[in-house]
């Protein structure tokens, strides 16, 4: 390119620079007429609103006040500042004098002041000076800290604002609100906000919460009304069943004032007071003592079932509340009340017990039927009077029994011989007799004086030197232990060398009695009837020997002469018949002694309590068929005719074999004794419930009735021959086999002799009776 080209280059993009910056210049200028056009706009809408906010905050004869680092500035309101700064006092209208002054009037407000200025938090406060009160209001925006002061004057200084007024109410524990015509919330305070768990009023629409639907129907009732509401209503709040009362008053200019009390524990205690008092009415009327209780009008208030009772009162006419001189003038009627000569004093007496203020004495009332009543009277603490009747007729009687049964006990103890002491379960003697003095040689008067055990055991201790008896004895009275309050017996010596048993007896009222015996005659003859007891221990033990000896001595000498004497019998007619007829006497006289001596030996064992039984299972029809036929051949010579009455449905008896035909052997010997020749003599056996009887009659001349009770007795055959130990035996058999022998007999009509015995005998033993 040549350098004419190229000069033509430059000169067209010369050119073209220089249009484009014309062109770029002529954008900005007409940018920059569209902002401050824009600001102009804005300008004039700040002037406007700064105009509308001094104009707005001067109508309201407040101050607004700029606070930054401490320096405070006047906003607007000059005038109004004026008015703050007379009202606390302050010449002239300086802005920091102000806030100075606002810093100097409370602690709390220069502490509410420095958190605005430094954290920016909200406060409102009031401020009292000798001109008036004002009222501040703080807020924070931006670096800035804004104060409105607005001056209170005029002839109610002392009225709060609304913010104050908010503050007292919030203050309140129990909820408070302002509510609409509709009855729903526009205010409420904290308590009201704390009750339905929400943060604003906004929050608790939003959730629908509301302290409670019948407290905002009696609201929007006062807006419509016009008037005063008031209701008690329960609820349910912080998990607790409470009792509000809830009034509802109009408020001047619209809406409605709602005020709550908590009455929760006024109720709960009226509440526990009306239970207290249907228990004491409840209680009073399952008392036997008939109440009443009159109010200060002196008409009834109360009575229980038993007063109504008691004076025979119709219920109908106690429910009309009769007056206290109305019940006793029905009473006089009815002759219920004791009869005086002048009733209108007594009465007037009675109702004189109003004007009292101590309880009085009581009093008894004889009434005409018979009954003795104790009244007694007392102020009742809800003013009035209360009135008690007990009927203590059955007491004085029991009482005057009691006194009696006393003197009896008392004069009965004063009889006894023994020396007898009844100690309280306190120590103290409560009762005594004559012998206790006697014993002890102490007088009443000195027991009166010891009083209880220690002071008895003093006066006491001279006869009877043993601490430890009497330690022991205490314990017996005192110990409220039941082990140690046994009864106990002993003995103890005295020092006049008496021998005395005591005894304690534990009593039902927890009293103990103790007695005294002096028992040295009945030792000394207890001692002396030992040693003749061992005397006799020894007799019986020698006559004991000496039958054996005896026995066995004439045992030999018998052996021989009945065997000589059955000898000569059968010598035939080598002896003339004479000589036969007296060895047959020989014979027989040496059998009865042999037998003699047999029941000699026989009574002797069963008295030493020697005799054994051999029990085995007998046939008692085969017993009798074996005793009859035996003594059948030996008295056939005498004319006695033998009747045996069958005795298979008997059946066996367990028992001593041998011994029990012994005891039919002497009932036969003893009826052939006694029946002459022609008679009968008749053995029988019989079973009933549990028992086997073995009879044995006879038709003899029978048994004189003095003699009958003492047939069984020892040596009473005697005059029939013999030692005459044959009853007596058979009684003694009969018992060792655990049975008894009964006798019937008419003089002249026979006898009968029955024993009864078990079917399943048992060995029993006898008692040692001596026999010589």
């Amino acid at each position: 390119m040549s350098a004419h080209e190229l000069m033509l280059a430059a000169a067209a993009g010369a050119v073209c620079l220089a249009l484009s910056t014309v062109l770029w210049a002529f954008a900005q200028r007409r940018a920059a007429d569209r902002r401050v056009a824009d600001l102009m706009t804005r300008i004039r809408r700040l002037e406007a609103g700064a105009e509308t906010a001094q104009a707005s905050a001067e109508a309201f004869d407040s101050a607004l006040l700029a606070v930054e680092d401490g320096h405070c500035l006047l906003a607007s309101g000059e005038e109004s500042l004026g008015v703050c700064c007379e009202a606390l006092g302050l010449v002239g209208g300086d802005p920091q004098a102000m806030l100075n002054a606002l810093m100097r009037a409370d602690p709390d407000h220069a502490r509410r002041l420095r958190a605005l200025f430094e954290r920016g938090e909200p406060c409102a406060f009031e401020v009292k000076g000798p001109g008036g009160v004002c009222t501040v209001e703080g807020r924070a925006a931006g670096a800035l800290a804004w104060l409105r002061v607005s001056a209170v004057l005029g002839e109610d200084p002392g009225l709060p604002t609304a913010p104050r007024f908010a503050a007292f109410l919030d203050a309140r524990i129990s909820p408070a609100w302002i509510a609409a015509a509709d009855g729903s919330p526009v205010w409420v305070n904290a308590a009201w906000l704390k009750a339905v768990d929400a943060v604003s009023l906004d929050d608790a629409a939003r959730r629908g919460a509301a302290f409670d639907r019948g407290a905002d129907a009696i609201a929007c009732e006062a807006a419509n009304l016009g008037q005063r509401r008031e209701a008690m209503r329960w609820l349910s709040l912080g998990g607790r069943r409470r009792a509000f009362h809830i009034a509802a008053q109009p408020l001047e200019g619209g809406g409605v004032g709602v005020w709550t009390e908590d009455l929760t524990d006024l109720e709960e205690a009226r509440e526990d007071a009306r239970r207290n008092v249907e228990a004491h009415d409840e209680t009073l009327n399952r008392i036997d003592d008939a109440v009443v209780i009159f109010d200060q009008a002196k008409r009834l208030k109360f009575h229980n079932t038993a007063f109504a009772e008691l004076w025979s009162l119709e219920p109908a006419w106690l429910t009309e509340r009769p007056t206290h001189g109305e019940v006793l003038d029905r009473l006089r009627q009815r002759r219920r009340i004791p009869e005086t000569a002048d009733y209108a004093k007594w009465k007037a007496a009675e109702l004189e017990h109003y004007e009292h203020l101590d309880a009085a004495p009581d009093d008894m009332w004889s009434t005409p039927d018979g009954r003795t009543l104790r009244v007694a009277r007392q102020p009742h603490p809800m003013g009035g009077l209360l009135l008690l009747f007990s009927d203590i007729t059955g007491e004085l009687k029991m009482k005057a029994q009691y006194n009696a049964l006393i003197q009896v006990q008392q004069a009965t103890l004063d009889k006894l011989s023994d020396a007898v002491a009844v100690f309280g379960s306190d120590g103290r003697i409560r009762l005594h007799n004559e012998s206790f003095e006697k014993f002890w040689n102490i007088t009443p008067l000195q027991l009166e004086a010891a009083g209880d055990f220690e002071g008895v055991v003093e006066l006491c201790v001279h006869k009877l030197h043993d601490m430890t008896f009497w330690k022991e004895l205490k314990g017996r009275v005192a110990d409220p232990d039941p082990s140690a309050r046994m009864p106990i017996t002993g003995e103890a010596q005295t020092s006049d060398d008496r021998t005395l048993e005591y005894r304690s007896r534990p009593l039902p009222d927890g009293a103990t009695l103790i007695a005294f015996t002096d028992v040295t005659d009945a030792r000394r003859l207890e001692s002396a009837l030992a040693d003749r007891e061992q005397a006799l221990s020894e007799a019986e033990r020698l006559k004991r020997d000496f039958v054996g000896n005896v026995s066995y001595e004439l045992r030999t000498p018998l052996t021989t002469i009945i065997g000589y004497s059955e000898m000569l019998e059968h010598a035939g007619d080598a002896l003339p018949a004479r000589s036969r007829s007296h060895a047959a006497a020989v014979k027989a006289a040496a059998i009865q002694l042999a037998r003699s001596i047999d029941d000699v030996l026989d009574m002797a064992q069963i008295d030493a309590d020697e005799m054994a039984l051999n029990l085995t299972e007998v046939n008692v029809a085969d017993l009798l068929s074996e005793v009859v036929a035996r003594w059948r051949d030996d008295t056939a010579a005498g004319g006695i005719q033998y009747v045996l009455q069958r005795a298979d449905g008997v059946g066996v008896i367990r028992g001593d074999r041998r011994r029990l035909a012994q005891i039919l052997d002497h009932l036969i010997e003893n009826a052939v004794a006694q029946t002459p020749a022609g008679g009968t003599v008749t053995v029988a056996a019989r079973k009933t419930s549990g028992e086997v009887q073995l009879k044995v009659s006879d038709t003899g001349r029978g048994i004189p009735f003095h003699v009958q009770a003492h047939i069984f007795d020892r040596f009473i055959g005697r005059e029939r021959g013999g030692p005459g130990l044959g009853l007596a035996l058979v009684k003694a058999l009969t018992e060792l086999h655990g049975g008894w022998v009964a006798l019937e007999s008419e003089p002249g009509a026979g006898a009968t002799f029955t024993c009864h015995l078990p079917e399943e005998t048992q060995t029993v033993s006898q008692p040692r009776l001596g026999f010589g």
